[in-house]
């Protein structure tokens, strides 16, 4: 079932993310991690249907998604980029994807994060954060999404990882790229849970490095 659902407010994350509440339809309920179909209400735009992940809880009055906006393509962001509050969007019904199961570490790249945004601010409500890390690539420190709030849910379990740039020194900030040897120096129980999100070169090469350092692959949790 569909829900066209009215844009309550948008906020604007980086230069190029955009965090989109809407109206909450009764009933409509979900788990951290899940995700649903998300078309824009334009003629021409209903039936072009993206996959986009639910940052909000199911306790809040409202959905959330946290969507990074792409405007030189002409697609289903660009669009999205283009609504105003009281525009509408078009919602499906939840389905599984990222589950939390364990405590671990949290690897994502770029918009990838979305998934564990929900998660981590689930166990953060609940005090359930324990030794939980998220590492976070990405190009810039310009495009690190929600850092304030991941630094404080995390403190220094939150470690960002720039590829493009010198970053500024911020303790939790390191250069480089997170591979092999990467994980072999900030990682050392391999036997914990480990949650990747990223584009498909990030996914495929960090779990060819995690599954190369011993991690049990039965503890790989990434998107399908």
């Amino acid at each position: 079932m569909d829900h066209t659902l009215e844009i309550q407010e948008i906020r604007n994350l980086t230069h190029d993310v955009k965090q989109i509440r809407l109206a909450k339809p009764e009933g409509y309920t979900f788990t951290p991690g899940q995700a649903t179909e998300v078309a824009v209400n334009r003629e021409g735009w209903t039936d072009e249907k993206r996959p986009f992940t639910f940052s909000s809880l199911v306790s809040d009055p409202w959905l959330e998604f946290v969507i990074k906006i792409y405007p030189d393509h002409e697609g289903v962001t660009q669009q999205i980029g283009q609504l105003k509050e009281g525009d509408s969007l078009i919602v499906g019904e939840p389905w599984g994807t990222i589950e939390y199961k364990d405590e671990g570490v949290f690897l994502a790249g770029g918009a990838g994060v979305t998934p564990f945004i929900a998660i981590l601010r689930d166990l953060h409500r609940k005090g359930e954060i324990g030794n939980n890390q998220l590492i976070f690539s990405n190009k810039t420190e310009r495009d690190i999404i929600l850092k304030e709030e991941f630094e404080t849910m995390l403190g220094d379990q939150f470690i960002n990882v720039i590829t493009d740039e010198k970053p500024s020194g911020d303790h939790v900030v390191t250069d480089g790229v997170i591979d092999k040897a990467f994980l072999t120096s900030h990682i050392k129980d391999m036997s914990q849970a480990f949650y990747v999100c990223g584009p498909d070169p990030f996914n495929e090469s960090i779990m060819a490095a995690l599954k190369e350092l011993g991690a049990n692959p039965d503890a790989l949790i990434f998107e399908k």
